[in-house]
């Protein structure tokens, strides 16, 4: 394909793909249950960290962490009492386990008391052209409230060379405005610009058989080449082909 073929072709299946129906059977699900924007943004954080596997799990497995948390996860965050933490003992996702959900429960509550909360940190470390490196500020932040070492793992670190695929799904999540309602877009602060492709098993084999990829890892310099091509294809909203590379890959096996 030319340049401007690939690009009809993406933006096509762009439109196929970022529709109401997408959220059906994807984690975004969890933070469109809520209005708040406190209760969005915290489970779509949680069910982003978690979003690694199969996809039903991931689902259920983020519903059921609401459930452990009232369905009020900002009042629960900020209000707890001892023993409802408890209740988060058997969570079991993978190797995220009770003690990484309560660690990161009181992680959050670290950031909405001293941090002004969770857009602010992504904000405010942003920089012209790159989340990247807020990523990384992030997870220092994070991790200031006591923590067991085994948690750490839960949230990549770009500047170690991690796509940090699920941290850039989640400020898709927060930051892209979306015409069609699947992306939330309540943080105004971050432009949709700067956001990075969830790059994954799926979108990085689609994008090096359309030749937006020639690097063989999935990693933070894949990520590098991915954005750099993708912002060529659009400078003001390259993650949206997030949808169209991830769509190819799972639904069409591409």
């Amino acid at each position: 394909m030319t340049p401007d073929e690939l690009k009809f072709f993406l933006d096509e299946k762009v439109i196929q793909y970022n529709q109401p129906y997408f959220i059906e059977s994807d984690p975004i699900q969890i933070p469109h249950l809520f209005s708040l924007k406190e209760d969005i943004e915290i489970a779509g954080f949680l069910s982003a960290t978690i979003a690694w596997g199969n996809r039903k799990m991931i689902i259920t497995n983020g519903n059921r962490m609401m459930d452990l948390m009232g369905n009020a996860p900002y009042d629960f965050v900020m209000s707890h009492r001892e023993n409802q933490l408890e209740k988060t003992n058997d969570f079991v996702h993978r190797t995220f386990n009770g003690t990484d959900f309560k660690t990161f429960i009181l992680a959050l509550k670290h950031i909405y008391n001293h941090h002004q909360g969770l857009e602010a940190v992504f904000a405010k470390n942003q920089t012209p052209d790159s989340m990247q490196p807020s990523i990384s500020e992030f997870k220092k932040l994070f991790f200031e409230a006591p923590h067991l070492p085994r948690t750490q793992k839960h949230i990549s670190d770009p500047l170690n060379n991690s796509a940090a695929k699920r941290l850039n799904m989640y400020l898709r999540w927060m930051c892209r405005q979306d015409k069609t309602g699947v992306d939330l877009g309540i943080w105004k602060s971050i432009s949709p610009a700067k956001l990075s492709c969830p790059l994954d098993v799926h979108s990085g084999n689609v994008a090096r058989k359309l030749g937006l990829l020639t690097r063989s890892q999935n990693d933070g310099k894949a990520l590098a080449e991915l954005d750099a091509q993708l912002r060529n294809l659009d400078p003001k909203d390259p993650v949206k082909y997030d949808f169209a590379l991830f769509g190819l890959g799972v639904f069409e096996g591409f």
